[in-house]
């Protein structure tokens, strides 16, 4: 009973990072009410989406309305507040989530035909009552920090003939901005129109997979495959982060989900609190760039630029690859400077019952089959959801009858109302975007800033992403910066693929990056340990990811773009540097490196990662010259253990 309470005293900790509001602790009919109206939501979609379409700004309004309405029933106002009941001011907002997408079915027609010419009363009144939902809605569940951003791009609307220089704009009337932005324009446009189809059918696929037991067996197979080796349970932590991270689209779900198992089992073997919840922070945030289900920002990216989802999911494969092979060796580069064992094998799980459960990859099988034959993604997505049924029931521990699939269906419903509140959101940027013409002024600006150098840019897009990402989810920060910045840097002759890449790879990595780092922050509540010391822990194993953008910009063979030599060329030389990279900031190769070497293998990382034949020599060079050099100083078995502070 204790490791129970303690766990749900994390998922509480955890929420509270994740979310701005509270979730509620419904109880008596309030309770089963929500769970029901989670139930119909999530089908709705399935149907509306694969059985009988209907239209789909209507979609998008019902999307929208329904989820706020669900949310403002689940999610408190104020942290701490009618924990147990839904109090009389969120039963207003409800109706008014609800009144919306009413609105909508009813007057569709008429506002299909005014949109964006002109307005009546009533649409001004459901842009008025729909801007606060949306807000609010954002504000429980992303934080404040979108809100103000959406609240400043809006005003920014009517304080347009009092700016100077590319800012200034002639300003709209009030009724035409509230019409306008609750429109499929603004609040109702792509970002609502991914989060309507993709978003929450691959939430929905997310969630069957766990209520199937798959994430378990994803965790339990990674334990069991690396556990015994050194350092083995932070080994398994990353393994884990690639399993089980390609079918979730959260960092922090990933944190909650194998953190509670690799986690104790790192500082039992003797890792220090920080670096526990670095390694978990670390490889759960990677799951985001892990085909074949990335994070949703991929989506949206594929409706953004008209690449289909299947040749992005293919470009992240070697970036995703890099990513997880510099954390392994971060964690075994750690344990060998630090003595660290692994797991005793009788207490591992057994590896034959896992292998038998086999079949628990299946639904993820049947999904990457989908994409490669054509299906649309949230068509794979119901195909998915289908085989994660099927397969639960060739066993008796992981079948799904009745109750686990309504269970499902409502985890689905409650997992992608985050996404919800942020792609509404996001939607009112992209409006203002367009209403003031200020993303072609600021792409304009950016030019100018960079003058002919796409590095310049390119910098300049990581810093502005990463502030982005710091104060809200990953979703929003891409949304937003593929507005506003991406435009500028395809006209400087960057490919839209890279671009939306970078910009999509540093959104994830603010997961990790002080001073707000939510994945860290998670991971270090799991771990006891301190936020920002687990932060910074956490760049240094995710350091390759932040270099290697700026890599795959310098060679689409990065991306999986070219002759399959050329990419396997780079890939190999880029490995091998990510390697190198870990052992300049570890400070270990085949024994403790001397300070004034590191320096020495980080260029060669950097030449090697640096995709060109003499980088590569360079990089060859050097790191074969530090190696000879180490062997030459402590010999071929160096011990295996040498006291910390003893390490430059």
């Amino acid at each position: 009973m204790a490791n129970k309470a303690e766990a749900v005293d994390e998922t509480a900790k955890i929420n509270e990072l994740e979310f701005a509001g509270q979730l509620r602790a419904l109880v008596g009919p309030q309770k089963a009410l929500f769970f029901w109206a989670g139930v119909a939501y999530t089908v709705f979609h399935l149907a509306v989406l694969n059985i009988w379409p209907i239209d789909s700004i209507l979609l998008r309004a019902i999307h929208l309305g329904a989820g706020a309405a669900i949310g403002f029933g689940l999610y408190t106002a104020v942290s701490g507040r009618h924990m147990r009941h839904v109090p009389w001011y969120d039963w207003i907002l409800i109706a008014g989530a609800l009144g919306t997408a009413v609105y909508f079915a009813v007057e569709l027609e008429g506002l299909q035909f005014r949109a964006g010419a002109m307005f009546e009363p009533g649409d001004v009144i459901c842009g008025v009552v729909g801007l606060i939902v949306v807000l609010e809605f954002t504000r429980r569940t992303a934080g404040m920090a979108l809100v103000i951003i959406c609240s400043l791009f809006g005003l920014y609307c009517f304080a347009g003939p009092w700016l100077p220089g590319v800012l200034y704009h002639k300003g709209f009337n009030l009724g035409f901005f509230f019409s306008y932005m609750y429109s499929d324009q603004g609040v109702l446009g792509t970002t609502l129109e991914v989060s309507s189809t993709f978003i929450i059918m691959f939430t929905a696929f997310a969630a069957f997979l766990s209520r199937s037991k798959a994430g378990d067996w994803f965790n339990n197979l990674a334990v069991a495959g690396v556990g015994w080796a050194r350092g083995g349970p932070a080994k398994a932590a990353v393994v884990s982060g690639v399993l089980f991270g390609s079918i979730s689209g959260s960092s922090v779900a990933n944190v909650v989900a194998s953190g509670s198992v690799t986690i104790p089992m790192m500082r039992r073997v003797g890792y220090d609190r920080a670096t526990a919840g670095a390694v978990e922070a670390t490889s759960s945030t990677g799951g985001q760039l892990t085909p074949p289900v990335m994070g949703a920002g991929a989506f949206i990216m594929a409706e953004v630029t008209g690449i289909p989802y299947g040749d992005i999911a293919f470009a992240a494969i070697i970036p995703c690859l890099l990513f997880y092979i510099a954390c392994y060796a971060h964690c075994d580069l750690h344990a060998v400077r630090s003595g660290l064992r692994g797991l005793p094998r009788s207490e591992l799980p057994a590896l034959g019952p896992l292998l038998a459960k086999s079949y628990l990859i299946v639904p993820i099988v049947v999904l990457v089959w989908a994409f490669m034959n054509g299906y649309s993604g949230f068509r794979a997505a119901a195909l998915g959801i289908i085989a994660c049924v099927v397969v639960s029931w060739l066993s008796r521990e992981s079948r799904m009858g009745p109750r686990a699939v309504l269970g499902a269906l409502d985890l689905a419903a409650r997992d992608c109302l985050q996404l919800v509140a942020v792609c509404g959101a996001a939607g009112i940027i992209v409006g203002v975007i367009a209403l003031t013409g200020i993303g072609g002024r600021f792409s304009h600006l950016i030019l100018t800033i960079a003058g002919e150098s796409q590095i310049v840019a390119l910098f300049f897009t990581m810093i502005i992403v990463t502030i982005l990402g710091m104060g809200m989810p990953t979703t929003a920060a891409y949304a937003i910066a593929a507005a506003v910045v991406a435009p500028g840097l395809t006209r400087m002759g960057i490919p839209p693929l890279t671009a939306h890449m970078f910009i999509f790879y540093y959104a994830v990595l603010s997961a990790i990056t002080p001073p707000v780092a939510v994945a860290s922050f998670a991971a270090a509540a799991m771990a006891q340990a301190d936020p920002w010391k687990t932060s910074w822990v956490a760049v240094k194993l995710g350091l390759a990811t932040f270099i290697v953008p700026f890599m795959f910009f310098a060679s689409p063979a990065l991306l999986g773009q070219g002759e399959w030599l050329d990419v396997l060329h780079v890939f190999v030389t880029a490995a091998l540097g990510v390697v190198l990279l870990a052992t300049s900031t570890e400070g270990w190769l085949n024994g403790v490196v001397a300070p004034a070497l590191r320096p020495v293998l980080f260029i060669a990382a950097l030449c090697l990662i640096t995709p060109g034949t003499f980088t590569d020599l360079i990089g060859l060079g050097l790191g074969l010259a530090v190696f000879a050099y180490q062997r030459f100083r402590h010999g071929a078995r160096p011990g295996d253990r040498v006291p910390l502070a003893t390490i430059g």
